[in-house]
């Protein structure tokens, strides 16, 4: 599928090494100078998800299959950007092609670490990006209103809908606030689509705090907190998602192979798990995807889809002749397959369901294709 998350922030806040912690098949360089990420890096991420654990534990597979999406590390932006400054256009060309944003912000005071915008300050930072995004977007916006406006008053009605919306979108950001937040409709959001608008892209916040503050937060994380408490999920719940983390703790987690020194690392810090599961949950969440699996001795798999997919699309993403030749799907929801053990018993029990081409997939169902090619 592809679907990208863009790890975004100030210079020198944390990204590349969040980056090195997250991916599982690239490495960036992490270091403390200006503009040290140029190209973006591009790596693979395991989603963690217990039920695929749980459902190989019962089926005993040669092999076990994660779901993966993509995390990029994104250069710098820093105050001007949207005017080209730093490395602004191709920093905001790189953020236009992600699908959602992962925006990092410091909340930890060290003064061996750079930072030109003076004392910690999460809330001024955030703002800082906001601002250049809004005012790229207000950019693009106010050149596609003077392609369309004469032909939108002269009484076109596809173009009127479009001005309108385009008109409604620049009010928004004018006030300084992110299209995100404007309760577009399905229509209206079809209006825009062809921007590919910065601040129309769902972002969850990761706040890198110091060591002592890893599991309770501070004032810093605190103020961010508060300050992204009204914002709007695309599901339409009120309140961003804010993640606390120590970067440097997980990427040292991340960086060791042998699962006992891991867990005697976690335990050291009194952790569960690393930060880092939620978050990749999280990303993988504000993609509106859901996750379906397969369950066979060969391989026990997740799968990626988008929210809303009917039965066939489902069975695309494994083989495009499955969509093709499409004729049923069997059904098992994932606590009945917990529950009962094993298919035979599922099936046993009536717990196996027959779906056809119009039947909307649960996340966690448990699914095999019947098809014809």
């Amino acid at each position: 599928m592809a679907l990208q998350a863009g790890i975004v922030g100030l210079p020198n806040v944390g990204k590349s090494t969040l980056f090195n912690a997250v991916s599982n098949s690239a490495k960036a360089q992490a270091s403390n100078y200006r503009f040290c990420t140029i190209e973006p890096n591009v790596g693979l991420v395991d989603v963690p998800d217990e039920r695929l654990n749980k459902l190989a534990e019962l089926v005993n597979p040669d092999r076990i299959v994660p779901t993966q999406i993509e995390i990029v590390d994104i250069a710098g932006l820093v105050r001007g950007a949207s005017k080209g400054e730093g490395l602004g256009n191709k920093f905001l060309a790189n953020i236009r092609e992600v699908d959602a944003i992962i925006h990092v912000i410091r909340c930890f005071e060290d003064e061996n670490i750079l930072r030109e915008e003076g004392a910690i300050n999460p809330v001024s930072d955030k703002e800082i990006i906001d601002t250049e995004l809004q005012l790229k977007d207000l950019d693009s916006i106010e050149k596609k209103i003077s392609r369309i406006e004469k032909q939108a008053k002269a009484g076109d009605a596809k173009l009127k809908h479009e001005y309108d919306v385009l008109v409604k979108c620049r009010e928004q950001l004018q006030k300084g606030k992110n299209i995100r937040e404007l309760d577009l409709y399905k229509e209206e959001k079809q209006a825009i689509a062809d921007l590919f608008l910065l601040t129309d892209k769902p972002v969850l916040y990761v706040a890198n705090v110091d060591e002592p503050s890893m599991h309770t937060g501070n004032k810093f994380s605190g103020a961010l907190k508060e300050a992204v408490k009204n914002e709007n999920l695309p599901a339409g719940q009120a309140g961003a998602e804010v993640i606390i983390m120590n970067n440097n703790i997980e990427a040292q987690i991340s960086e060791m192979e042998d699962p006992e020194d891991k867990a005697m690392f976690m335990e050291e810090y009194k952790m569960k798990e690393p930060a880092l599961n939620r978050l990749i949950s999280s990303a993988y969440k504000l993609l509106n995807l859901l996750t379906y699996f397969t369950a066979g001795v060969q391989e026990v798999r997740a799968w990626t889809i988008h929210e809303g997919w009917k039965a066939p699309q489902a069975a695309g993403v494994i083989h495009t002749d499955f969509e093709k030749g499409f004729i049923k799907a069997e059904v098992i929801a994932y606590d009945d397959y917990i529950h009962f053990k094993s298919e035979a018993a599922c099936r046993e029990a009536g717990k196996l369901r027959i779906e056809g081409k119009e039947y909307v997939v649960k996340d966690g169902d448990v699914m095999h294709f019947r098809f014809n090619v």
